[in-house]
This record gives C-alpha cells, sequence and structure tokens, in this order.
C-alpha cells in the first residue's frame, strides 16, 4: 500500500485531519472507512495495512492527535457521526464500506440513518450502547461517575475507575458505585493530579449525552449493517453492547479474533492478531 496522503478539513468547532491510502494494485472494491472514537488514525495503522488492494480511509475525530476542537464544545454521537459524513465527502470517495470500533461504531448509527448514501456495509464493532443493556440505569450513572472524578481529582483516578468497568464481565450490580473505588497505582496510572483535562475520552466522550439508536429507521435503512464483537471479553459492556444491537436488529452478531481492540496487536493484549481480524473482516466486506 502507498504512503498515506493526510487533508485536513475544517468544519464548524473542528479542523479535521484525515488519511487516504490508495492501493498499489487495485482491486475491484469499494473504498473502506475505518476508524473509532476516541481513537486516532495512528490504532488503526495495523488493520489498514492489510487491505493494500483498495482505498482506505482513516481519519482523527475532533480533539484527537492531529485534529483540533474548540474548548468548551459539547460532543455528541451526531457531531461525530455528521464528521464520518464530511470526511466522505470531502475525499469524494462515497459510498464506501466502514469498520466503526467502540464508540466509533455506536455514533455510525447516527451517520447511516442520515446520510445512508454515503455507506454500503457497516461493520459497528463493540459499540458501547449502554442504552440498550439491562443495566443501563447504572452505566449511565458510572459513566457519569467517571467524568465527575476526571474533573475533581484528574486523569488518574478516573482512568483508574474507567479500567475497573470495561474489565468488568458481568451485569453492574445496584450497589457497584457503593464499592471502593480502584486505586491508579494497580493499573499503572499517575496518583497525582497534573491539573490538564483535556482526555477526550474523560471530558468527551463519556461525558456525550446517552445515545439511543433510532431502531426503526436502522432496520428499514438501505444500509447493510453487521454488528459485531470480540471473541475475548464475554460479558463485557463493550461486547454486550454489540450483541444488543444485533438483537434489536434481530441478527447474530459476528465474532471477530481477539478483543475489543483485536484489529492492533500491543504490549497490554500481544495475543491479538491484525492479519486474523483483517482476515475476518474481508469476509464480512465481500
Amino acid at each position: 500500500m502507498s504512503e498515506p496522503t493526510t487533508h485536513t478539513l475544517d468544519v464548524p468547532g473542528a479542523v479535521l485531519t484525515y488519511d487516504v491510502r490508495e492501493p498499489e494494485e487495485p482491486g475491484d472494491y469499494r473504498p473502506l472507512f475505518i476508524f473509532g472514537s476516541p481513537m486516532g488514525a495512528s490504532g488503526f495503522e495495523q488493520l489498514a495495512s492489510h487491505f493494500g488492494d483498495r482505498t482506505v480511509i482513516t481519519y482523527d475525530p475532533r480533539g484527537m492527535e492531529r485534529s483540533t476542537r474548540t474548548p468548551g464544545g459539547e460532543l455528541t454521537a451526531e457531531t461525530h457521526a455528521e464528521d464520518y459524513h464530511r470526511v466522505i465527502e470531502a475525499a469524494g470517495l462515497g459510498p464506501v464500506d466502514a469498520f466503526g470500533s467502540s464508540g466509533g461504531g455506536m455514533c455510525a448509527l447516527h451517520w447511516v440513518v442520515a446520510h445512508p448514501e454515503d455507506i454500503h456495509t457497516l461493520v459497528p464493532h463493540e459499540p458501547p450502547l449502554v442504552t440498550l443493556l439491562e443495566d443501563r440505569e447504572m452505566a449511565i450513572k458510572v459513566n457519569a461517575d467517571i467524568v465527575d472524578t476526571y474533573q475533581r481529582d484528574g486523569f488518574g483516578p478516573a482512568m483508574a475507575k474507567f479500567m475497573q468497568l470495561v474489565m468488568r464481565q458481568s451485569p453492574l450490580p445496584a450497589d457497584y458505585l457503593d464499592h471502593p473505588a480502584a486505586d491508579p497505582a494497580q493499573f499503572g496510572l499517575p496518583t497525582e493530579d497534573d491539573g490538564s483535562r483535556d482526555d477526550l475520552l474523560l471530558s468527551g466522550n463519556l461525558a456525550m449525552p446517552p445515545f439511543e439508536p433510532d431502531a426503526e429507521a436502522l432496520r428499514g435503512s438501505s444500509v447493510r449493517i453487521v454488528p459485531a464483537v470480540g471473541e475475548a471479553g464475554e460479558g463485557s459492556l463493550a461486547r454486550r453492547g454489540g450483541e444488543a444491537l444485533a438483537a434489536l436488529l434481530g441478527v447474530t452478531p459476528v465474532v471477530f479474533p481477539g478483543d475489543h481492540g483485536g484489529f492492533a496487536a500491543s504490549q497490554w493484549s500481544p495475543n491479538n492478531d491484525p492479519g486474523a481480524f483483517a482476515q475476518k473482516l474481508r469476509g464480512v466486506l465481500e
């Protein structure tokens, strides 16, 4: 695959940066848009490298990595969804196939309703759709508590609570917030507050209003929607979100190899196999 060309796009409240990778030996495939939220383009380099036969678009969400965001502007799933539309419109590459990881998969559910002409197939991988879960009320309260902790105590204590939440493999009990808070040092996180409050996950995504997908519109959409989950992490909040979306659409979720970030091997998930993940995604798209 050729080196990516990088572009910037001025949009209301932000300047978005996106990359386009052109295939050296193109096949007869639609362009593939790979994105997450809050993860930026750098997190998908391993996955993108396995699609050298088609054009691949990646981008940094507003406020993440190379993309800027106007201070104080509220983030919503709808805002991110409109950014997806703006990137594809600016690139002139639609309709595309799309892979949305985590919050990206969640926000893309508004995109397919608002701009179905942009997309042929959407694969939302483990979207954290807390509004569809049996423990939705507690999950919303826990999200709010993490945001409050960040604003009050800083990154380490808030991220420790987030890690504790995403590692849990069962629904949240009614007394979840009564349990002792996680120790940041347990996760190798800082215990001192450095005063910064610009982490996009903790100050932006978790602070977004709870997003409830339009079930009727999604079921009637012209876009092919293929909910996906990771084979690891059964019972986790994100995997349960993917399963709940599949149930909403009346389909069975496709199981991908690896964990929530199965598209990338890292020091935290060395057993993930991006090649196997890409092969599974290719099969779904083709």
